[in-house]
């Protein structure tokens, strides 16, 4: 593949980069002269598999010299802008203490409510809702977890540190290029939910049901807050119900991803059960009394 060599801190392409790493969802100047608000900065050969794999436009891509090897087997677009830049001076634009020879822009994908009420999620979705999450690596691995468990989608409340913050990209390993993600108003948001028949369960240490006796298996929205101060008030408020995790061990709380990772799951397992649990009492009813689907041999 074809690189264009770079030798001054102060190239266009370098600023972009800084600026994205540094104030994410910000950008300065668009890819190809558009607009930047979304433009993401993203470091490490594996991430920017992950964002090719996930359909991202990639706009630049940058390599340290002697490193270009990394880039084999990658299949960048013909179009992608390569840049080859010495490691110290590609350093000098990334945000970590051990920065990786290989960084590129990328153009987030763009989400909508049909995103994560519409038909794909079935009638039951799984969402998790931020409020006031400050961590950026607890924001990324809950987009992970909620990934890994079958969520339709994250939505996040002002307040809420931003899915492309660098760190937070990186403990998602690659969640936050495919999960819907949404960056509402607490208003838009549980008048949304309501709409659609979604159950609102707050988080709470005290006061609050068992996750194991609540019923996560319908179209449930899990609201999580900050970790110091937890769903702010008039929030919780909303909410239908408050659920927390019991913990035998002489810890009051969890750490919030590793909170959610534990409801998610619960909630994974809670579905699974109900498709292979047998069939209700007024299901068989239905079934021996011959008022049942001919075609697809549903009760009716």
């Amino acid at each position: 593949m074809p690189f264009r060599i770079v030798q001054s801190k102060q190239n266009s392409r370098l600023k972009e980069l800084r600026g994205a790493l540094a104030h994410p969802g910000q950008g300065a100047r668009g890819l190809a002269g558009r607009d930047s608000r979304s433009l993401a900065g993203i470091e490490g050969p594996n991430l920017l598999e992950e964002a090719l794999r996930a359909g991202l436009r990639i706009g630049c891509v940058f390599v340290a010299q002697g490193a270009e090897h990394l880039l084999e087997g990658l299949h960048l677009p013909a179009e992608t802008e390569v840049l080859l830049v010495p490691r110290e001076l590609l350093e000098s634009a990334l945000a970590t203490e051990t920065p990786q020879p290989v960084a590129a822009l990328v153009e987030p994908p763009r989400w909508d409510w049909a995103d994560v009420l519409g038909e794909q999620t079935k009638g039951s979705p799984l969402i998790v809702v931020l409020a006031g999450l400050q961590d950026p690596g607890n924001l990324g691995t809950i987009l992970r977890s909620a990934e890994a468990f079958g969520a339709q989608a994250v939505v996040s409340l002002p307040g809420t540190v931003s899915a492309w913050n660098p760190k937070a990209v990186r403990a998602s390993a690659g969640s936050v290029f495919r999960l819907p993600l949404l960056s509402v108003s607490a208003e838009d948001c549980f008048a949304r939910l309501r709409e659609a028949g979604v159950k609102i369960w707050t988080t709470a240490v005290h006061g609050a049901e068992p996750a194991n006796r609540i019923d996560l298996a319908g179209p449930v929205a899990l609201v999580i807050g900050n970790e110091g101060n937890g769903v702010p008030e008039e929030l919780a408020a909303q909410a239908d119900g408050a659920v927390t995790i019991p913990c035998p061990g002489p810890v009051e709380s969890l750490n919030a991803a590793v909170a959610v990772s534990v409801l998610l799951y619960e909630a994974s397992r809670q579905r699974a059960e109900s498709l292979t649990s047998p069939p209700s009492r007024k299901d068989k009813d239905a079934v021996r009394m011959g008022r049942t689907d001919s075609l697809t041999g549903s009760a009716r």
